[in-house]
């Protein structure tokens, strides 16, 4: 089974700062020897970035502590310490890092390969250098380097598509994925086929390329926990239109489609104003074309086609619907 993990919580912890030298330099005709203790170096800072190559959050560990290196300590003749080594954590893009204590959205991690400053690293202590003046000739203090910001995040991602694929399990979204798209998603005939969600690239007639989002099963009471649901309904968020898939054997398809949009409407009212279609599936079960018809005639909705993604029937018909809203 693969890993997937789309929420950890993990504790980052900046460098914390050097700290500042006491030192006197030994040398004739200079009092006391002169200070000459140098400044700490800065602590490292801890900066997220979002990584194409990167699909979930697997490769962190819960309550793991990740921390940057800390600052160097300041030395005699001057001489300051280096600065701390900043750590770059790579997440997924669409990655949220949410601030546990205080709950504040840090960064919502969309734009790729820009480093993005989340903790940051303490002040170096000056050494007793710095303190020398007319009313203080020889300081015999130095100060510590300051601590590094530390705190816990919580990383939930948030797949990036352009078109989510919503339906109960079994229902054809893996295969009509695959047949139009590049992605290769595991296929079965048994529910719950699709355990991690899945997306895959389309590329228009126009040469315009869009991102379709296989998303895990939805079943009844999926808002509240139930199967796969709650776990994968935040990747539905960013996508800026919908297809319902539904069998077209289902025993009552406008049932289905009732609960598809209860469930979506449960986790987020805002889901249920993206454009969207209805999509009936697996129409290869069905010899008679002229049957399917009347079936969509008798439901009486709008914005419902058929798709077999087996021998290809209608896929084209449904990938232009997507690009109607997508406005391609």
């Amino acid at each position: 089974m693969p890993k997937f993990t789309d929420s950890i919580r993990i504790k980052i912890k900046a460098g914390q700062g050097g700290p500042g030298s006491v030192s006197f330099h030994r040398e004739k005709y200079i009092a006391k020897g002169g200070p000459d203790g140098g400044d700490g170096g800065k602590g490292g800072n801890v900066y997220f970035v979002a990584d194409r190559g990167r699909t979930n959050l697997s490769s962190y560990f819960k309550d793991r502590l990740y921390a940057a290196k800390r600052g160097m300590h300041g030395q005699g003749r001057n001489k300051h310490g280096s600065d701390g080594e900043d750590l770059l954590l790579k997440v997924p893009p669409g990655t949220e890092i949410i601030r546990e204590d205080t709950g504040e959205l840090l960064s919502d991690m969309i734009e790729e390969d820009k480093p993005v400053l989340i903790a940051r690293g303490g002040q170096g202590g000056h050494g007793n250098a710095f303190f020398k003046s007319a009313t203080m000739q020889i300081p015999r203090f130095a100060q510590p380097g300051e601590e590094g910001e530390e705190f816990t995040v919580i990383l939930n991602l948030k797949l990036i598509a352009d078109v989510g694929i919503v339906g109960l399990p079994n229902a054809g979204k893996s295969t009509f994925l695959k047949a139009v798209t590049n992605a290769k998603p595991k296929i079965g005939s048994y529910p719950f086929t699709t355990l991690i969600p899945n997306i895959g690239v389309v590329k228009s007639p126009r040469g315009k390329e869009y991102k379709i989002a296989d998303i895990p099963g939805i079943i009844e009471g999926a808002h509240q926990g139930s199967g796969l649901g709650l776990s994968f309904l935040r990747h539905i968020e960013r996508v800026n239109c919908l297809l319902y898939f539904i069998d077209i054997e289902s025993e009552d398809i406008a049932y289905t489609y009732s609960l598809l949009r209860n469930e979506l409407s449960s986790y987020s009212e805002a889901l249920l104003n993206k454009p969207s279609r209805i999509v009936l599936t697996k129409a290869d079960l069905v010899p008679d074309k002229g049957f399917i018809d009347d079936i969509i005639k008798d439901l009486e909705m709008d914005n419902i086609m058929a798709v077999s993604s087996v021998d290809g029937y209608n896929t084209d018909k449904v990938l232009k619907e997507v690009e109607s809203m997508l406005k391609y």
